[in-house]
């Protein structure tokens, strides 16, 4: 109450305050002329209150004093009511003025963040749209995304595209000199056509995991199990490229809670990376360790060509490239890392990769349990 009363004169000039003062004494005689004749006649018709007036009448000053003390305070209070709806509905103007002007993204006075009545109302306010503000910076983000991702499939598409369509036709118009040439076009048809395969593939799974809520299969799946089934998998590719694969563990039981297939998809992905980019290194090799909470996996290539220092914050961005191009011939779709990167963020995991020349690695952290 006095924090209201002192918000309100300081909304009032002196001279109103000292008006409704000099009103409320005026009201206040007035109100005590009006009241004797009628205190007299109560005194001639009732013995109760002529015995109180006679008792009463042994303090004259004070009970004067304390009826328009009373009558004063009381006209003060019914004029503070009034002031105080009008100071109410200028700050609700005002309130509605700030929320317009912030709704068409423009500052308001904020005067209403110092006004004690609205400070709870003013802060819901900037929480709503503060939150409205997030909810369009997603929804442009969101759309950003998508055009990217649009214009790189589309880019990535056209080239493979070109050549099979371009291979087509030389074999339509008989553009081929003997059965060998013409088994080359064939194996190079098949090679983009496995290729855009790999790329539909990749897009539909990195746009699934970033716009649906991806179920996680929570089972025991041993890594080290799974790291040497990829690697026999993989056999014939290392051996194509002249690649060992070795694999290092010091981890007592190198089990994790986690969507087996998922994981798998990550190993893929980076043995897949090595192979490609690696591969004058001559050996994979995969370290496995483990703490109380975690296991540590990491995996090597040796490579002559590290990854830049200026690419290496971004190479688990979608359709990054270190080599800067857009060639099928030099690169995958460019959705790997992404993708790798998405599934241990599921699993409440973490990815890094480090890169100096004849080595670069890509280490990754699993919680045991989650």
């Amino acid at each position: 109450m006095k924090n209201n009363v002192m918000t309100l004169l300081r909304f009032l000039p002196i001279w109103k305050v000292l008006l409704y003062l000099l009103i409320a004494l005026m009201l206040s005689m007035v109100t005590g002329a009006i009241l004797l004749p009628a205190l007299e006649v109560l005194e001639d018709n009732s013995r109760f209150f002529e015995s109180m007036l006679y008792i009463l009448s042994y303090f004259p000053k004070l009970i004067i004093f304390s009826f328009h003390l009373a009558m004063t305070g009381l006209f003060l209070f019914i004029f503070y009511q009034y002031e105080r709806k009008r100071y109410l509905a200028f700050y609700i103007e005002k309130m509605a003025e700030d929320v317009q002007l912030m709704a068409k993204g423009k500052p308001g006075s904020f005067a209403l963040s110092v006004q004690p009545e609205f400070q709870a109302v003013f802060k819901e306010f900037q929480k709503i749209i503060a939150r409205s503000e997030a909810a369009i910076e997603e929804v442009k983000k969101a759309e950003q995304l998508k055009n990217e991702l649009v214009t790189n499939v589309a880019h990535d598409l056209r080239s493979p595209l070109t050549s099979i369509i371009g291979y087509l036709e030389l074999i339509n118009n008989d553009g081929y000199r003997d059965e060998v040439e013409l088994r080359h076009y064939v194996q190079v048809i098949h090679e983009k056509a496995a290729s855009l395969h790999a790329l539909i593939n990749d897009t539909f799974e990195y746009t699934y995991m970033h716009n649906q809520h991806v179920n996680i299969q929570k089972v025991a799946v041993n890594l080290e199990e799974m790291l040497n089934q990829l690697a026999v998998l993989s056999k014939v590719q290392l051996e194509e490229v002249g690649v060992e694969f070795r694999l290092y563990s010091s981890a007592m039981s190198p089990i994790v809670i986690g969507d087996g297939g998922k994981l798998a998809r990550v190993f893929e992905n980076l043995f897949q990376n090595a192979i490609r980019y690696g591969s004058d290194g001559k050996y994979l090799d995969v370290h496995l360790s483990e703490t109380d909470k975690t296991i540590e996996i990491e995996i090597v290539n040796y490579g002559r060509q590290a990854i830049p220092p200026s690419d290496l914050p971004h190479i688990f961005e979608r359709f990054y490239r270190v080599e800067k191009s857009r060639s099928q011939f030099t690169g995958g779709s460019g959705l790997g890392l992404a993708i790798s990167k998405s599934i241990i963020d599921l699993h409440n995991g973490e990815i890094k990769a480090k890169s100096t020349p004849g080595r670069t690695s890509f280490t990754i952290n699993l919680l045991k349990e989650w």
